[in-house]
């Protein structure tokens, strides 16, 4: 994910004349917060405290790149900003106050960029992740120690409502480059969107271990942050998820054994190098906006073992998922694996998510469709 500078015009103008009644306070701000604000036509507004700063600069994610701005500094030290339409979707955002970065004090933090970032919901018109009065399912705190890693990892675990009665599949679900554990329960809605599907009878009850997407032991670490470390990592992933996760999780949680695993951006590639390496292990491979790393132009699957599928009895349900406005580059990725798959006549589900770009909804979506598709 790259950040974007919002372009912004300074009025001299009073607050009152920037600021419409046709606005809602966005469902990312904190209990009691008034901004920030969205009105139906997809534009934002934010008023922040900073009444020593010089230059306040609105900066964010993919979903903001084309956003301009005004902004108004009032006599009582806020500076209001309001933008021109923003991308449906979730968006990480902050402020450059005088040249440092700086979150907006109104606003929910969600784990992106790796540290915690301001957020705002642009709306879409869809409730799929929304709560609802439904049964819920509950997510948990847990951890293992790992030897290979040299430490303790911890993850997260999303039990249906209907756990402890029966036995349950489990999917093995990955976040992206910057994010943590968090994800997928915070931003992404998790918890919502499988009891929404649940109780629809669109899905399959089951289990969702949301683990940590780095691996490395401790001299790993020291490593440069690089492709060639994330590959390594994927690798001791790779490790940790058949000698340490599942077991771990198959021994601790009423499970059937089923298997699926997915991840999104930098986890769908670890969801790719897992499954394809362990295709028997895996009824289905979910890779929400793919990325694949240190690949060549001769070799693109250098460093993914994609290659198993195909010589596999084993044929893993494979979905993959992209954003309609995501950058160039995912959709290199998409095509360099759709074709390999066209060209060796395996099966696949490709999905586009309408007007989204490498951000939240389009993962939610994915996950929603993914969800209803596997373990049937």
């Amino acid at each position: 994910m790259q950040p974007f500078k919002i372009i912004a015009t300074i009025l001299s103008l009073s607050s009152s004349m920037l600021y419409s009644q046709n606005y809602k306070t966005s469902s990312t701000s904190k209990t009691g917060k008034e901004f920030p604000k969205v009105d139906i036509e997809r534009r934002a507004q934010f008023k922040v405290y900073f009444p020593e700063a010089k230059s306040v600069i609105l900066e964010g994610g993919d979903g903001m790149r084309n956003v301009n701005s005004t902004l108004i500094k009032d006599k009582d030290g806020f500076w209001n900003l309001s933008t021109s339409p923003l991308e449906i979707g979730f968006h990480y955002y902050w402020f450059d106050v005088d040249g440092k970065r700086t979150n907006d004090p109104n606003t929910e933090l969600y784990f992106g960029y790796s540290q915690p970032t301001s957020g705002i919901e642009i709306p879409s018109g869809e409730d799929f992740f929304f709560e609802k009065n439904v049964k819920h399912g509950k997510i948990v705190d847990d951890s293992l120690d790992s030897e290979i890693t040299k430490g303790k990892r911890n993850f997260k675990v999303y039990l249906p409502p209907g756990y402890g009665t029966e036995k349950f599949p489990v999917l093995y679900l990955y976040h992206g480059t910057g994010e943590d554990v968090t994800g997928w329960g915070k931003q992404g809605y998790i918890r919502n969107i499988l009891d929404n599907l649940f109780e629809d009878k669109k899905a399959k009850e089951m289990i969702v271990v949301m683990d940590y997407g780095v691996a490395l032991d401790p001299e790993q670490e020291k490593l440069p942050d690089d492709y060639p470390r994330t590959v390594l990592s994927t690798k001791n992933l790779d490790q940790i998820v058949v000698q340490e996760l599942i077991p771990y999780i198959e021994k601790k949680y009423k499970t059937d054994g089923k298997k699926a695993i997915a991840g999104l951006s930098r986890g769908s590639y670890q969801a790719m190098f897992i499954g394809a390496n362990h295709p028997g292990l895996f009824s289905a491979i979910g890779s929400f906006s793919p990325v694949i790393y240190e690949g060549t132009a001769l070799q693109p699957f250098k460093e993914l073992p994609v290659d198993n599928l195909l010589r596999s009895k084993h044929k893993p349900f494979f979905f993959i998922g992209i954003g309609e406005k995501e950058d160039k580059r995912f959709f290199d990725y998409n095509h360099i694996v759709t074709s390999y798959l066209d060209q060796n006549k395996y099966p696949y589900v490709q999905y586009k998510s309408a007007g989204t770009y490498h951000e939240w909804l389009t993962w939610r979506r994915c996950l929603y469709e993914f969800a209803q598709k596997i373990f049937r």
